[in-house]
Parts: structure tokens; C-alpha cells; sequence
């Protein structure tokens, strides 16, 4: 049991944001600063590169990596967020799993609405494989809206006609942008850290008048996810946003797709951040390495 470390969490998120409107970049600043708080293992090394038409960060096994490459996808609601505020997470898939990860700066609303980031994403997959990178080789990972765009990503990448990663893995994904799950209603309160006006806030940012009614920003409830690679979601039961996960693996069992719902409770939105302050996040981190070695261990 972790009822205290999950309490101190929730007294942390609840705390309220200055007073008065909030401009875009003070937005990212608190959101930096959140962020900053997170556990980041020290057995790993870092540096700058570019990956497609962005700029992005290569994480990597302080030792010998093995063969194998996670993409990686930042959260941030398409608004704020960088490969640094999601390093929590990346460098502790990489430091359990001992594969690679190359984190994308992709572009963010409002100044580059949908489908800015999608083809970000895009291009820095179509990289690795133009870079000779076998798909079987990738997987895809990413927390909210980068949970999202693991999903929306490989919707992009199969209609291009490229082959498919390995394996998806979606932490607290963000999969419906018409906001229309049930626990949009039911968790008003018990989340934490989202409400409605928030929602609305920072999708409207990227949304930018478009129809929120497509596949590749609603994949919860109009993706085609025939052919697609096997899928981890991972959420909390605190979550406006557990219903996105639930109806994606519906429809993930219903394409025939292997699909994984792995929901932890009285946790919150990308609780895997909380790496060492709270002990699922550590649990559930084990089990997504463990979901990534099973899939990617036929290339090294």
C-alpha cells in the first residue's frame, strides 16, 4: 500500500495556479517546473540531435545499449512540454530496458496547431527507417498527448504505407478530443490535476477550429486500428481521461489487435512520472520494460 505517497501526489497537483489569466508561456513555465520535480536515473547519458525535421534528444544506457530503438513522445497537451520535462520517463524505460530512446521536440499549438505534431512525429519515424533502422527494431512511447500521438503516429505511418513498430507503449493516453468518455464526468473532482476548462483550454490551442471529429484526434472512438502492432495503456483510476484508454482497447480487441489495459488505482495522470515517491509508478514502469523487451527481443 502507498495511501500516503498517493495523498502527498494529490496535494501536490491540486495545488492552484496563480491567480489571473495565464498566458501560453507561463503555461509551459509551470509546467517546467512541475516536471522538474520528477526522479531522472542517473545511469544514463544524453545529447542533442535532429531526427527528421526536429530537433530531438538521444537517451542511452550509461553501458552498452542493446539493439533496439524507443521513440518517444512527449506530453504536454500539444501545448507545452519538451523532451526534458518527459525525462522521468523516458531515461527509466531506458534504464530498465537497456534500449535506446530518441525523444522528438515536435512542434506545439498554439502557434502550430493540428497536424503540426502528427507530422513531426511522422517524419522522425520515416527517418529511422530511411536511416536503415528495421521496424521491427522501434516502438513507439509516449505520455498524454504523446501517448497519443504513439497511437495517431502509427495511424499516420500505416496510411503512408510504412511498415509498423514493434510495439506501442501510451501512458494515460490522450485519445478522444471530442472529450465525450464517461470519465469526463465521473472523475470531475477526483482528478487532480484536470478539469473541463482545462481541457477545453488547451485543446482548443491545438485543435484551432478544426473538427475534433477524425480519427487522428479522436483514435478512441473512429480509428481503424486493423494491422496495428501490440498495445500497452497504462492509467489511473483518478483520470477525466481513463475512458480514452478504455474505448482504445476495445476497439484494439475488436480489430483483433494484442492489446494490454493495465489500469492502476487512486493514481493520476501519468502517474509513472513519480518515479521513486510512489511505488506504482516504479511498478508499472517495470511492467512496460518488460512489455517492450518481450517485443523487441528478436533483434538483438
Amino acid at each position: 500500500m502507498s495511501r500516503e505517497q498517493r495523498a502527498r501526489i494529490d496535494a501536490l497537483l491540486r495545488q492552484p495556479p496563480p491567480a489571473g489569466p495565464r498566458s501560453v508561456e507561463d503555461i509551459r513555465a509551470g509546467f517546467r517546473a512541475l516536471m522538474a520535480q520528477m526522479n531522472v536515473p542517473s545511469e544514463i547519458r544524453t545529447r542533442t540531435t535532429t531526427l527528421g525535421t526536429r530537433p530531438a534528444v538521444l537517451v542511452e544506457p550509461a553501458e552498452a545499449s542493446r539493439p533496439g530503438t524507443i521513440l518517444y513522445f512527449h506530453g504536454g497537451g500539444f501545448v507545452m512540454g519538451s523532451p526534458e520535462t518527459a525525462m522521468s520517463l523516458t531515461a527509466n524505460l531506458v534504464t530498465r530496458t537497456g534500449f535506446r530512446a530518441i525523444s522528438v521536440d515536435y512542434r506545439l499549438a498554439p502557434e502550430h496547431p493540428f497536424p503540426a505534431a502528427i507530422q513531426d512525429t511522422l517524419a522522425a519515424y520515416r527517418a529511422l527507417l530511411d536511416r536503415g533502422e528495421d521496424a521491427s527494431a522501434i516502438a513507439f512511447a509516449g505520455d498524454s498527448a504523446g501517448g497519443g500521438l504513439a497511437v495517431t503516429t502509427c495511424l499516420a505511418a500505416r496510411d503512408a504505407g510504412l511498415p509498423l513498430p514493434a510495439a506501442i507503449v501510451a501512458f494515460s493516453p490522450g485519445l478522444d478530443a471530442t472529450h465525450t468518455g464517461e470519465s469526463m464526468r465521473t472523475k470531475v473532482g477526483i482528478d487532480p490535476l484536470f478539469s473541463h476548462e482545462s481541457l477545453a483550454y488547451t485543446g482548443g490551442m491545438y485543435l484551432a477550429g478544426q473538427d475534433p471529429r477524425q480519427p487522428l484526434l479522436s483514435p478512441a472512438t473512429l480509428a481503424d486500428l486493423e494491422g496495428f502492432p501490440p498495445i500497452l495503456l497504462q492509467a489511473g483510476t483518478n483520470e477525466m481521461l481513463l475512458d480514452d484508454s478504455t474505448r482504445l482497447a476495445a476497439r484494439a480487441q475488436a480489430a483483433g489487435v494484442d492489446v494490454i489495459l493495465d489500469i492502476t488505482a487512486d493514481v493520476p495522470h501519468v502517474f509513472q512520472s513519480f518515479t521513486g515517491t510512489l511505488d506504482e509508478a516504479d511498478q508499472a514502469l517495470d511492467r512496460a520494460a518488460l512489455f517492450l523487451r518481450q517485443h523487441l527481443r528478436g533483434v538483438g
